[in-house]
């Protein structure tokens, strides 16, 4: 199941109202400041009529010029509080969402990890909560503050003339129906552009993570109209909903300039009639006027919401995707004294998606406790699967595994992984420095206990050579090492945890024959006080293992050791003569 195809949820409001709880005191107080500020301003019309009254009758007016300066310093200062508590509060619903999203992704499982694009979850992390900044300062309170100010100021309008008021809100309620057209469109659009973001991030994460691949095959152009293709079709979205914002924009500012002229007029008639003084007209016509403001603040705030809806969509669709039970807190590695850990497979079947084959039909073995047992077999016989079954990024659909005879589903999963040291087929390394590197899996690592696995590892002549020693940086994915070095830190990493049961796949095959030869006297040296498994395809690994379990087809044909399996099975023996063909032995 894609992202995409995720089931519907929550309303978006519901989904909003969520990440505002934890800060809705504050933003009750910017609200209350924002309207305060509208409130302010309602009072100017009324002191502007008696300005005029003063004027009509010779009265003075420095009183009324001062409480009119007053109001509008006021109505500064509040509004600049208000403004800046409003989007404090904005930026902290930001930063919570991100906080919760990310923590969540690191926590997806791995099979919804293969079927999604780690660019597009890059999009919904980034561009999609910077979104939440807008609908939480300018759509939920807009909507709030410039309801509850547009509702005040039609109150004093009715006060002043309630025949002037019917006028205005006549032209106003036919502005409103063709906003509330408007509002789904804008809506729609958002998704949309908010969508092709998506996959311009997966696009450009993809050109990114193989690009001395696409520069060596010049598919340079290729990729980049891929890019542009996504990018053009965010423009074209954005654009659409941007003339749709723009269109409920200038309908509000229209039926605006309407409402003035038909007050206008009919407050002239009505001030010829002697119905009204002009100063009832002016107080009117300024608030008219001080509409314009709320009435913006309303629609805005609608069309704000839409936006801010699409991508809280997204963000929603990001947290339903299945992910491993939150970690309370980091479990304890493994003591020196700890003893290795027995494995056993128990009729393990096993695919990666229901809608491809099963790569494990019916595994069974056993790994006792304390020694080396290699899976040697043909490409796609499903040995790298079986180490990614033991992390538990996958579940078996039937059988059993089991560790220390417990079955892995009971165990907590970061009580299991403290025991497991894994060393992944293509050793990835992360950006950062070298240290941060090796003390990934121990961040408690003592200096001596580091030196000697560098010794072990013989990386000490490497952060001998390096310019800041451990503190040196290796680049993006590690592109400073070589690949020999990057497996090399792979294993030092993965023997710092100090654990139970250690995964190689592949560990040496980047490496010379000289730091080959001394990593299989180390693996040998640690597996004679924990439980090593190593899936190889060099003989000369395989033949020091204590036990050999041969895979073909996501069976188990044979188990034993090298010189029982050559004259046993055939596959094997086919193998192993590939082997010492390859090496000249």
């Amino acid at each position: 199941m894609s992202i995409a195809e995720t089931e519907t949820g929550p309303p978006a409001w519901r989904l909003l109202l969520g990440y505002v709880r934890p800060h809705r005191r504050a933003l009750f107080g910017g609200a209350l400041l924002s309207l305060l500020t509208g409130l302010t301003g309602l009072l100017l019309p009324l002191v502007a009529r008696g300005l005029i009254d003063d004027l009509s009758h010779d009265r003075a007016i420095t009183g009324a010029l001062l409480a009119m300066s007053g109001l509008v310093v006021a109505n500064a200062m509040v509004g600049a509080l208000g403004v800046y508590v409003l989007r404090r509060t904005a930026e902290s619903v930001v930063l919570d969402a991100r906080r919760s999203l990310s923590s969540y992704l690191l926590r997806l499982r791995v099979a919804a990890v293969d079927r999604t694009e780690p660019g597009d979850l890059m999009a919904r992390i980034t561009s999609d909560t910077t979104l939440l900044r807008a609908v939480t300062s300018e759509s939920l309170v807009g909507l709030g503050t410039g309801g509850l100010t547009l509702v005040a100021t039609i109150v004093m309008m009715g006060l002043v003339d309630p025949v002037l008021l019917g006028v205005t809100l006549a032209v106003i309620a036919g502005a409103g129906t063709v906003i509330g057209l408007i509002a789904p469109r804008i809506n729609r659009a958002s998704k949309e552009a908010q969508k092709a973001v998506g996959v311009m991030g997966a696009a450009l994460e993809r050109v990114l993570g193989a690009l001395r691949t696409v520069k060596a095959s010049g598919a340079e152009h290729r990729e980049e109209r891929a890019l542009h293709d996504a990018a053009e079709e965010s423009w074209r979205q954005s654009v659409r909903a941007a003339k749709w914002s723009a269109a409920a924009g200038n309908t509000a500012g229209l039926a605006i300039q309407i409402a003035f002229i038909t007050v206008l007029a009919v407050g002239g008639a009505r001030v010829a009639t002697g119905a009204v003084d002009v100063g009832t007209l002016v107080a009117f016509l300024l608030y008219v006027f001080f509409l314009i403001s709320p009435l913006q603040e309303v629609i805005g705030a609608v069309a704000q919401y839409q936006t801010g809806a699409a991508a809280l969509v997204r963000i929603q669709e990001a947290l339903r995707l299945p992910a491993e039970p939150p970690v309370r807190s980091a479990a304890p590695l493994p003591s020196p004294g700890d003893r290795p850990a027995a494995l056993a497979f128990h009729d393990v079947r096993f695919r990666y998606a229901d809608d491809l084959p099963y790569v494990h039909h019916g595994v069974t073995f056993d790994v006792p406790a304390r020694g080396m047992t290699a899976f040697v077999g043909p490409s796609g016989a499903g040995k790298t699967t079986v180490f990614s079954l033991v992390e538990r990024f996958y579940d078996p659909e039937s059988g059993e595994i089991t560790l220390d005879g417990r079955s892995l589903a009971d165990w907590e999963l970061s009580s299991l992984r403290a025991a497991i040291g894994y060393v992944e087929q293509d050793a990835p390394v992360l950006s950062g420095s070298l240290r941060d590197n090796l003390l990934l899996g121990n961040g408690e690592a003592d200096d001596d206990t580091l030196a000697g696995v560098l010794k072990t590892t013989r990386l000490d002549g490497l952060v001998a050579r390096l310019p800041m020693g451990l503190d040196t940086l290796v680049g993006h994915r590690g592109t400073k090492l070589s690949g020999g070095e990057r497996q090399r830190v792979a294993i030092a990493r993965a023997l710092l945890r100090r654990p139970r049961l250690l995964l190689l796949d592949e560990a040496t095959s980047q490496l010379d024959a000289v730091n080959e030869a001394a990593l299989r006297d180390t693996v040998a040296d640690v597996a004679r006080t924990t439980t090593v498994l190593v899936v190889a395809h060099r003989l000369s690994t395989v033949t020091m293992a204590d036990r050999i379990v041969v895979m073909d087809a996501g069976r188990v044909r044979a188990v034993g050791t090298h010189r029982e399996l050559v004259t046993a099975d055939p596959l094997y023996a086919e193998l192993a003569a590939t082997q010492f063909l390859a090496t000249g032995g």
